[in-house]
């Protein structure tokens, strides 16, 4: 019976963590609460999550994917270039855009899986390399004057929710369903609990990385459409750096780094943690650079503490 509410708690752990957190902002300053200022947490975290989804992927085989970021730029850019310089119709431009994305994951999955190439190095080559191309594309300045309508995508409303928010909800629902649903999210598991008995046992390893680097561009290609549409201007700095909060929220939902552990329903609260941390900093006036600090901290929290988990030493205790 101790073991097993033990264990509840850990696996709660992240959530009683969100909760925690929120009651303290709420107490720091009312405004934290109100319906106004909690609709912009929702959608500030919406682009979060929906390419938290993809990570979750990468993380689950012990990979990492620091292009994300840059893919987010690059579809930000080649989709406004779309609309604005070539006439491309609203839904052409997000299609094509998205194409974008998942071709660059796919290629980081062929250096990954196919060339061997160290997925830290192979992730921050493309990141590199499409930085300097939304930078070419773009001149180094803005790209604006868009369809009405594509604003919806980003800003619009179902009721009282955003549309940004509905989007992250499929999304997670549509990862929670690959991992737990499909042969699919089984052979991810397998693969970053033990990548040889994966092999040995015939699961196409080589085939699954590819497969999940693919679909990890593919959402933060969406993340980025979704930012675009927020926004409403293209930035050829937008997704500077939005790699590094995504790979917090995930590894602070528990998805262990080492690979073959980890639930969707617990990054949903790492995305909400960072979300209200960010949020809950903004409206105390906490420094930008502070801001950098604090969430330094709770990557080396996390990791930490998915460290010692693995080590054995939480488990002892």
């Amino acid at each position: 019976m101790k073991n097993t509410i033990v264990s509840q708690v850990k696996d709660k752990a992240i959530w009683i963590v969100f909760i925690i957190l929120f009651i303290a902002f709420a107490f720091a300053n009312k405004r934290f609460v109100s319906p106004s200022n909690l609709f912009t947490i929702a959608r500030q975290v919406s682009m979060y999550g929906i390419a938290a989804v993809g990570m979750t992927f990468v993380i689950l085989i012990g990979g990492i994917d620091l292009a994300a970021g840059s893919i987010i730029t690059v579809v930000n850019v080649v989709c406004a270039y779309l609309m604005v310089e070539m006439q491309f119709s609203m839904v052409a431009a997000v299609l094509t855009s998205l194409i974008l994305a998942a071709a660059i994951g796919a290629l980081n999955g062929f250096l990954v899986a196919k060339i061997a190439m160290p997925a830290i190095i192979a992730t921050f080559a493309t990141q590199i390399i499409f930085e300097g191309a939304a930078y070419l594309l773009s001149g180094g300045t803005p790209v604006y004057g868009f369809d009405e309508r594509f604003k919806i995508i980003g800003q619009g409303y179902v009721g009282p929710v955003p549309v940004p928010v509905i989007i992250m909800a499929l999304c997670f629902a549509l990862g929670a369903f690959i991992l737990n649903k499909t042969y699919f999210g089984r052979y991810f598991y397998a693969v970053g609990g033990n990548e040889e008995a994966s092999k040995l046992s015939g699961i196409r390893v080589k085939g699954i990385k590819f497969l999940i680097y693919t679909l990890s561009g593919l959402f933060a290609g969406l993340a980025g459409i979704v930012m675009l549409s927020r926004t409403n201007s293209a930035q050829p700095t937008a997704g500077k750096g939005f790699e590094f909060d995504v790979i917090t929220c995930v590894v602070l939902g528990g998805v262990s780094v080492s690979g073959g552990f980890g639930k969707i329903s617990n990054v949903i609260a790492g995305v909400l943690i960072i979300g209200i941390l960010t949020n809950g900093m903004v409206l105390m006036n906490v420094s930008s650079y502070t801001q950098m600090v604090v969430k330094g901290l709770v990557l080396i929290f996390a990791v930490g503490f998915d460290s010692l988990q693995n080590s054995g030493v939480l488990t002892k205790a």
